[in-house]
Formats: C-alpha cells, sequence, structure tokens
C-alpha cells in the first residue's frame, strides 16, 4: 500500500542515524568557549574600531589645543634665544631645558625627517606636531635651525624608567572586567541552550532507534520552543501513523484471507465439475469474491490517504441543496426498490455553505452506501441549520445501531454483530472515512437513532470557517 511504503521509507531514514556514531560532538564547554570567544572578539573589534575613529576624529582638535597652548611658551624662549649671539644658543637652551619640566632643544632643519605635511608647516612658520602629539616642532625665524619642544608627556622622559601608561593600565583593567562579566553572561545563557540541545539530541536518537514514543522534555530556553513543539508532534504523527498502517496491514491481511479463500474453493470446484449450471455458479462467486476485493484496496487506500496526509482544505462556497440531491442522485441506480429521498424544505432559499468540494462527496456517499445495505424500504437524506452549524441527516429503515455501539462504527474495521456481517460486504471503512472528512472540516459524525427506526448518521460542521 502507498501508506505503507511511505512509512517504510520514513522508517529507513530515521533508522540511518541508529548507526551513526555521535563522535565529534560538541560539549557545553566547547559551545561556551567558541561562542564566548566568537562574542569578544566581535565585541573587540568594534570596540577598536569605534576607537580608532574617534581618535582620528579628535586628533585635530587635541593638536589645535597643545598648539595654542603651547605657542607663547615658544615665542618667549625663542626671543631669549635672539636676545643672544648664535654661538651662544646651545649653553642658553641648555640653561632653559633645566628650567623647563619638558626637554629643549635645537636641530638643524635637514636632521629631521618630516611628513610633508609637518614640513610644510615649518617652513610656513607655523607649530608643527609628531603623530604622537607629544613633540612640537618650531623654525627660528628665517634660520634652518629648529626648536625642538618635548616630548611634553612626563612618562616620556628617557631619563625616567619606562612604565606602562595610566591610561593604557585602565584600559587593560576594563577589558578584563568585561571580559569577566562577559563570560558570566554567556555561560548562563549557553547553558540552557546546551541542555535543550542536547535534549533534542537524545530524543532524536531515540526516534532513529525506533523509539517513536519518546518525546523531547519541555524547552528552558525560548529559542527551543517551537522546535521542540515540532519535533515531538513529528513523533507523535509517526507513531500515529505507523499504529494506524500495522492495525491497517493486520486487519486487511484478516480481510483478505475470506475472499481468497472463496476463489481458492471455486477454482478447485471448477476442476471437478463439468456441469455448465455449477460451473456458471462457480464463475459468479469469483467475480463476487474479485469486487470484493477491489472494493476492499479501494476504500483502504482511500482511508490510508486520509488518515496518512490529512489533505489541505480547498473551501468552496456551494448553494447547499442542488449540490445535496446532484449526489444523492448520482447513487440512486444503486437504490434497487428502495426510496430514496431528498428533503431540504428546513433550509433557507439559496443557503450558501462552505466545504472542501474534492472531499466532502466522500462522507455523503458512504453515508448513503452505508444506508443501502441496511435500509428495508426506505432512506431520507434531510438537511437544516442548527446556528452556524450545517446538518445533514442520512435516515434509514433498517436494523439501527445499539447505543454502546454508536460511537466505536466510526473507527476503521469496526464491524458489528446485527449490522457488521460479511452478507453486507461492509469493511468497516466507509464509515471511518466519513469521520476522518468530517475532522478535516471541523465537525463531527454522529450515530443516533432514526424517526424512521433505524440507524441516523448525521454529518455536523461549521457554515463559515474562520481564517487563521
Amino acid at each position: 500500500m502507498t501508506g505503507t511504503n511511505s512509512n517504510n521509507r520514513l522508517l529507513n531514514i530515521l533508522g540511518r542515524y541508529k548507526h551513526v556514531p555521535w563522535r565529534g560532538r560538541y560539549s557545553l564547554s566547547h559551545l561556551f568557549f567558541n561562542f564566548y570567544l566568537l562574542v569578544m572578539s566581535s565585541l573587540v573589534a568594534i570596540v577598536f574600531f569605534a576607537d580608532f575613529v574617534i581618535s582620528m576624529a579628535v586628533k585635530g582638535i587635541t593638536d589645535d589645543y597643545t598648539s595654542r597652548f603651547m605657542r607663547g611658551t615658544i615665542v618667549l624662549i625663542e626671543d631669549e634665544l635672539f636676545r643672544k649671539p648664535r654661538s651662544e644658543w646651545p649653553k642658553t637652551i641648555k640653561a632653559l631645558d633645566e628650567k623647563f619640566a619638558y626637554k629643549l632643544n635645537i636641530v638643524d632643519r635637514w636632521t629631521l625627517e618630516l611628513s610633508p605635511k609637518q614640513a610644510e608647516k615649518i617652513d610656513s612658520g607655523e607649530l608643527a606636531i609628531d603623530s604622537d602629539g607629544d613633540v612640537l616642532y618650531h623654525r627660528l625665524k628665517q634660520t634652518p635651525q629648529i626648536l625642538v619642544v618635548g616630548p611634553i608627556s612626563p612618562d616620556a622622559n628617557p631619563e625616567r624608567p619606562r612604565a606602562m601608561p595610566l591610561e593604557l593600565r585602565i584600559r587593560l583593567l576594563t577589558w578584563c572586567l568585561i571580559g569577566l562579566f562577559l563570560a558570566v553572561a554567556v555561560w548562563f545563557w549557553v547553558r540552557p541552550v546546551w541542555r535543550d540541545l542536547e535534549a533534542l539530541r537524545q530524543t532524536a536518537r531515540a526516534l532513529g532507534e525506533g523509539h517513536f514514543e519518546s518525546r523531547a522534555p519541555e524547552a528552558r530556553s525560548r529559542a527551543f520552543e517551537l522546535l521542540t513543539e515540532t519535533l515531538n508532534g513529528m513523533a507523535e504523527r509517526i507513531q500515529r501513523l505507523i499504529a494506524t498502517q500495522r492495525e491497517l496491514s493486520s486487519a486487511i491481511s484478516h480481510e483478505l484471507r475470506t475472499p481468497i479463500a472463496r476463489m481458492r474453493f471455486a477454482l478447485e470446484m471448477l476442476s471437478e465439475t463439468d456441469e455448465r449450471t455449477d460451473s456458471e455458479r462457480l464463475w459468479q462467486m469469483m467475480g463476487v469474491d474479485l469486487d470484493e476485493l477491489d472494493n476492499l484496496i479501494d476504500s483502504s487506500l482511500t482511508y490510508a490517504r486520509f488518515e496518512r496526509e490529512q489533505p489541505e482544505l480547498h473551501l468552496t462556497c456551494v448553494e447547499l441543496a442542488p449540490w445535496l440531491e446532484e449526489n444523492v442522485e448520482s447513487i440512486r441506480i444503486l437504490s434497487r426498490s428502495l426510496r430514496l429521498t431528498v428533503d431540504t424544505s428546513r433550509l433557507p432559499p439559496k443557503q450558501q455553505v462552505e466545504f472542501d468540494l474534492k472531499s466532502m462527496p466522500y462522507a455523503v456517499t458512504n453515508l448513503l452506501s452505508n444506508a443501502l445495505k441496511y435500509a428495508k424500504t426506505c432512506i431520507i437524506v434531510s438537511a437544516e441549520m442548527a446556528g452556524n452549524d450545517v446538518l445533514v441527516h442520512v435516515d434509514d429503515d433498517g436494523i439501527g445501531i445499539p447505543v454502546e455501539e454508536r460511537h466505536r462504527v466510526f473507527y476503521a474495521f469496526t464491524r458489528l454483530d446485527r449490522s457488521r456481517d460479511r452478507a453486507t460486504g461492509g469493511y468497516g471503512l466507509g464509515l471511518a472515512i466519513v469521520r476522518l472528512v468530517l475532522e478535516q472540516h471541523d465537525g463531527t459524525a454522529t450515530a443516533t437513532e432514526s424517526p424512521l427506526g433505524g440507524a441516523r448518521f448525521t454529518l455536523s460542521w461549521p457554515l463559515l470557517h474562520k481564517i487563521t
């Protein structure tokens, strides 16, 4: 059967996981460190990029401030130097150097390695500042000599032992604290995620080994709630499909034995008889058995399709009375001497209803076929509205159904002592298909006592389906 083949393929796919070695899988520590390194490296890259952009933006402002702040001091030094002969400048600059907190020196212009921008400033008489913003250069009027002031920062004094700058120490401490707090935050985020992943892995492995009763526990992390529900829903559906296919396979195997045994008996009898009348009777018996096999296979495939796929509804708005009369008319030829009537007098004029034009005829046709088997003289098909629900009744004057059995008749391969015997040719699939079709329409199929004295089957579904 088609359903069995698809389930076998599904079992084969899941079964592969039983033999997959679970080597190389991440542990909690691996997941934590990988995620932590990713977050930390991304954060550091972002912060350093932002720091670089900000530093470049404020560098011009800082250099301008330093230039204006030091210009007065440099002018005073220059005036002091030009009060004396140039031969005494080295001695004078040395004396001034001892009075300032930063180093002073005079060098020739050609000894300096300056960038084009710095050289342009010096040649135009402006102050030039090195790339670190710590050393200033000023050309002494029109002479080829340059006054070098700095390093201005006390930490840059070469006579002192160089220590780690305070700013760098603060930055390192800040980054250590950020890294620690981030590690704690990542740990508390990763731990429930890891538990959910591990639970899902264990559940998937159990399903792969054929334990379809396994279910993933409730997710601790909201990120995995939908995945957990989906996995559990899939497992539930697989378990239900396998149970259905096993039930179908077992029941169909049982049902096939009788017509096959009768056909084998008829073939044996044919080989032993020469009577024409006996031969015709035996051929007729085999024809009936073949029809029974054909009907059984067709009903089983239809039931399996509805049970397996739950086809998507394609709702169409239809005027109920003409549609119902058309479907009853299509089966009237099978009613033989039975009186088959349709009563739509309790429906409002031109009443429109919604249903799937492909699946709903299955429900009505199967109910009519069922009624044709058990009715004695008449069948009445009627329809009415009950609030926002559509009701379609099929009444017969047959033997009826016991109260305690009325719910059970809608399940596959159900046979009742009085109403489901081989004389009627039923397999217990027709009413099961009716139930599945109505469930597809968010409705119900029920069996009660008919006013005609037999059984009444009622289809009920909403007039208008809500769009979700």
